[in-house]
């Protein structure tokens, strides 16, 4: 029940018909007895910035979520940002602190670096081929890099995005080993399409699925589906895979003490979660 004292957390992107974080946060809140509510709000990409700083105005905001296509535009409109989020140019959660700043992090990259240590693999020392240098591209190498990765490959249909973000990574990492330019899965511990590709029926492969070693661990970022048809060609080479609603169940935990609200677990989430596809 929403009442007059309920928190709204707002949902920012389009198209809100493959947001899945409302069916997670809004039945853990129930369960736990929190007033608050994630609501869906389908922002266009011209009015973000206004309404970004306008949604904040609201006395009864608790925080933003930020999801496609806002994450690197938001990171030019906030007072203050992560560290992580300097390393990736993109940012999907905000809260207004005590002085009435705006503060963005990014947990993306968290939540999928995760889900690979939960399924018992190594990243420490390990090689991973990220495909789509966007803002869960980015946030996903640096997560990784954060972790001690010890070489990363990037790969965009818009080699400039690789470039930048391979600078960045450097940057911040100076022992790092990072290539651009190739999405040949060939030889990769770790190979993550974090790309659109899958969202839709008919869509193409992120990259040659018959190069993937079966022993590569391949993750996915679309959430549309459970099982996209990438991830589907992926397992038929014996390979472990990784869904992209597991990397939204491993980052809530982080995203809901940056609220300010009370610990929780993937577990417990997905124990109430009401997911549809």
């Amino acid at each position: 029940m929403i009442s007059g004292r309920t928190q709204i957390l707002a949902h920012l992107g389009v198209p809100t018909e493959t947001f899945k974080a409302p069916m997670i946060y809004n039945p853990w809140f129930d369960a736990k007895g929190i007033d608050a509510v994630v609501v869906p709000m389908g922002c266009e990409a011209e009015d973000f910035p206004d309404f970004l700083r306008l949604v904040f105005r609201l006395r009864n905001i608790a925080g933003a979520l930020v999801t496609m296509p806002h994450k690197v535009t938001t990171v030019g409109l906030l007072d203050e940002v992560s560290t992580t989020v300097k390393v990736c140019n993109s940012c999907n959660a905000v809260r207004r602190d005590a002085e009435g700043r705006l503060v963005g992090d990014m947990f993306d990259g968290e939540g999928f670096v995760r889900g690979v240590l939960r399924k018992g693999r190594t990243i420490a020392g390990a090689s991973a081929l990220v495909v789509g240098s966007g803002g869960v591209g980015s946030a996903i190498a640096a997560s990784l890099a954060k972790e001690g990765a010890g070489r990363i490959g990037l790969f965009d249909v818009n080699p400039a995005s690789s470039e930048r973000l391979a600078e960045s990574l450097l940057t911040h990492y100076s022992t790092l080993a990072v290539t651009v330019g190739s999405n040949d899965p060939q030889g990769w511990d770790i190979v993550v399409n974090a790309t659109p590709l899958g969202m839709k029926d008919g869509d193409p492969m992120p990259m040659e699925t018959d190069r993937i070693e079966s022993s590569s661990f391949v993750g996915e970022v679309v959430m549309k589906r459970e099982e996209t048809a990438f991830l589907a060609a992926a397992k038929a080479r014996g390979c472990v895979t990784q869904i992209g609603t597991d990397m939204l169940f491993e980052q809530i935990p982080a995203y809901l003490e940056f609220f300010g609200y009370p610990k929780t677990t993937p577990e417990e989430l997905r124990a109430l979660a009401m997911i549809e596809y």
